[in-house]
């Protein structure tokens, strides 16, 4: 017959092997909890770059909407228009090499 102290000792053993997977490897367990926070963690980063990008576009659009100062600003840098009256002047960096000549 067998000892009985032998197999109490070995389904303690099994429990705690099971528990222990559980407790580490399992769906809840310690590893998974791990992943989980940093990758929280690392959406929580990439929401307040997020929001700091979004609230920028919405001052441009606020500002696009009310105002004609941002409106001008874009005329000026994107589509290179001048107001009338005024003279444009193109500074060339005399390191650059010579200007391409007009041809008619």
């Amino acid at each position: 017959m067998r000892d009985p102290g032998k197999i109490v000792s070995l389904f303690l053993l099994l429990l705690i092997t099971l528990l222990s997977y559980s407790l580490f490897i399992g769906k809840g367990g310690w590893l998974r909890i791990r992943s989980l926070s940093q990758q929280i963690s690392q959406q929580k980063d990439a929401n307040v770059q997020q929001k700091i990008r979004n609230d920028a576009l919405s001052a441009e659009v606020k500002d696009l909407k009310q105002g004609t100062d941002a409106l001008e600003e874009h005329a000026r840098t994107d589509l290179g228009m001048v107001r009338q009256g005024e003279t444009f002047y193109r500074y060339v960096n005399p390191s650059a090499g010579p200007l391409p000549k007009n041809t008619p």
